[in-house]
Formats: structure tokens, C-alpha cells, sequence
């Protein structure tokens, strides 16, 4: 089967750069210096897209000012779910605040994680990536490959913190929920809310699913970025101080 051009050309060039920077790390990280380069090829991912995040911070932040008057549409329209729909959507695009913006960091890191699970799982343009090790682990080692001491502990490790900080995304997306008055834009009140409300804390755990087929490079890339994204959530997405009445 030819490759298609543009993915093989893209994995090509990951390849090259996690190469670059496992040699340059190599003198410090030793054994390790091809995992440290994917987690900063990672790093380099995220910030490549931080503009995107912040502007989605932004549109968070304006959501969660709205929050009085989703309250007020949703009591006044309460039997009219049509209507009250049509008045959010029309509240957040007087505020820009567009309640799907926030899907735009994510969708944009799939095509870097798909070369980097194509980079690992084939060796395409790896110049021997997949020979080297994490504790004694492969790098394009699956779990459906075989049980051992080293890969039990290897993933072991990095599935118990992938599934903690799952669970600290889950519970930050049930309180932006309570916060803001809808989920994913649609009222909590509102049809198909209940069903919403229940499979939007999930999904962050959708992400050790993935862990569990995909070779142990994309697993450190996952953990690195959904690390990033708690960090970003403590750091960026702090409670804003109430404004001072100052009458």
C-alpha cells in the first residue's frame, strides 16, 4: 500500500525532530533520552496552540458571567426548549462566547497525536525510534503485545496518572457545568441535558482507553498533554475575584 504523501511527510518530520532531540538530550537523560524528547516535542505541541487555549479561557470566562442570564432564559422559556435554545445561542453570540470554541485545542492536537501513534506503531520514517526504551520497555511496545515485571510497572505508572488526572478533569467539567448553567452550550435544563450532563464528565476518561491499544510513545504523549491541560486549568482557569462593591 503507497503512503499517503502528506501524513508520510509529516511523520517523517516528528521523526526527525524526536530524533534531534533525543541526541540532544542524550548527554543528560542517558536511557531515557527519546522519551524526554517526546515529552518535549509534546510541550512544543501545546504551545504551539496556546493562543487558541487562552482565546477558549476567554470564551469560558465569558460563559461563566452569563451564567444569571442563562437562569433567567431558562425560567422564562422553560416550556419552550426550541425557543430557549435559540435565545442562548443568541445571548453567547452578542457576548462572543461561543460554547463550542472550547473544542478547538483539542481537535487540533488529534493530527499530532495520529503521527506520533503512526511514528511508533510503524517505525515509518523512525530511524530506529522503535528500538529505543523506557525501563526496559520498547517504546512501540502495546500492551496487547505481552505481560512482563518491566511493562506492568512502565504502564502501570503512567495509566494510574493518566486515570487521576481523568478524574481531575471530570470533576473541573461537572463544576464548569454547575458554574456556567449549561453543558456543551445546551442548558442544564434543557432536552438531551440530562444525557449530556452525564457522558461530558466521562469523556476525559475516553483518553486511558486509548492508552490501553496505542504504543507505550503515544501513551507519553497523552499523559504529557492531558498533565499540560490540568496545569493550564490550575493556572489559567483560576476563580476570578468578585469585583469590590465599592459603594
Amino acid at each position: 500500500m503507497l503512503a499517503f504523501s502528506p501524513v508520510h511527510d509529516a511523520v517523517a518530520a516528528a521523526g526527525a525532530a524526536v530524533t534531534w532531540l533525543s541526541d540532544a538530550l542524550a548527554p543528560l537523560t542517558g536511557g531515557t533520552a527519546t522519551a524526554a524528547a517526546i515529552v518535549l516535542f509534546t510541550i512544543a505541541v501545546r504551545l504551539l496552540i496556546s493562543p487558541l487555549t487562552l482565546a477558549q479561557v476567554r470564551g469560558e470566562r465569558r460563559r461563566a458571567a452569563l451564567a444569571p442570564e442563562v437562569r433567567q432564559l431558562q425560567q422564562r422559556y422553560a416550556d419552550d426548549p426550541a425557543r430557549l435554545q435559540s435565545e442562548l445561542f443568541g445571548l453567547y453570540r452578542k457576548a462572543g462566547a461561543s460554547p463550542v470554541a472550547g473544542c478547538l485545542p483539542a481537535l487540533l492536537q488529534a493530527p499530532f497525536f495520529l503521527v506520533m501513534y503512526r511514528l511508533f506503531a510503524t517505525g515509518e520514517g523512525g530511524g530506529g525510534l522503535l528500538d529505543e526504551r523506557l525501563g526496559g520497555v520498547p517504546l512501540g511496545w502495546h500492551l496487547g503485545d505481552g505481560l512482563s515485571g518491566p511493562v506492568v510497572l512502565v504502564f502501570g505508572l503512567l495509566l494510574a496518572v493518566l486515570t487521576g488526572l481523568a478524574w481531575f478533569s471530570s470533576r473541573r467539567a461537572k463544576r464548569a457545568a454547575a458554574s456556567t448553567g449549561t453543558v456543551a452550550g445546551t442548558p442544564i435544563e434543557g432536552p438531551g441535558a440530562a444525557t449530556l450532563g452525564r457522558l461530558i464528565p466521562l469523556l476525559p476518561y475516553v483518553t486511558v482507553l486509548v492508552a490501553l491499544v496505542v504504543p507505550l510513545a503515544a501513551v507519553i504523549y497523552l499523559v504529557t498533554t492531558t498533565a499540560w491541560t490540568a496545569l493550564e486549568q490550575v493556572t489559567l482557569r483560576r476563580p476570578q475575584p468578585e469585583p469590590i462593591d465599592k459603594r
